[in-house]
């Protein structure tokens, strides 16, 4: 399976906003991109995506930006790919329907809805709270202590 690289950068930017959360402040597009080293113009596209879904608000002024709309353990990863990968969820078209309905039925039931399910239930538990610990796990900049 390969991501576009709006779902993986949906992925990245709303992990980073979820690893900020409890400030309660908003957060730039600008300074995701800045952050992150995404393009300040795909972001938005990618933001947009992402408001219409109703995974982030937004806020304009200068105190503005987007922010995560509900906590980060009740966003999963099904959640944000949903938004931006169109293409990821469609069903599977038809492949010899016309000439051999059998093997369609066959392929339906045991290659393309047993796949579909599992992705599904698979990014539906994983929550953008698990990204994050997963991503503080491999920080590279945690100091380690001593104690003597």
């Amino acid at each position: 399976m390969r991501l576009s690289a709006k779902g993986r950068y949906a992925l990245a930017a709303l992990t980073y906003m979820a690893r900020l959360y409890n400030n309660g402040e908003y957060i730039t597009v600008l300074t995701i991109s800045e952050e992150l080293g995404i393009s300040k113009i795909y972001l938005e596209q990618v933001f947009s995506l992402l408001k219409k879904a109703e995974l982030v608000l937004s806020a304009k002024g200068a105190q503005g930006g987007y922010q995560l709309s509900r906590a980060p353990k009740q966003i999963t990863v099904l959640d944000v790919l949903s938004a931006v990968e169109v293409s990821l969820f469609e069903q599977t078209q038809d492949t010899v329907e016309e000439k051999a309905p059998e093997i369609e039925v066959a392929l339906r039931l045991l290659v393309f809805a047993a796949l579909d399910q599992r992705v599904s239930r698979t990014l539906s538990g994983i929550t953008l709270a698990d990204l994050v610990r997963e991503a503080e796990k491999h920080r590279k900049d945690q100091a380690l202590m001593f104690y003597i």
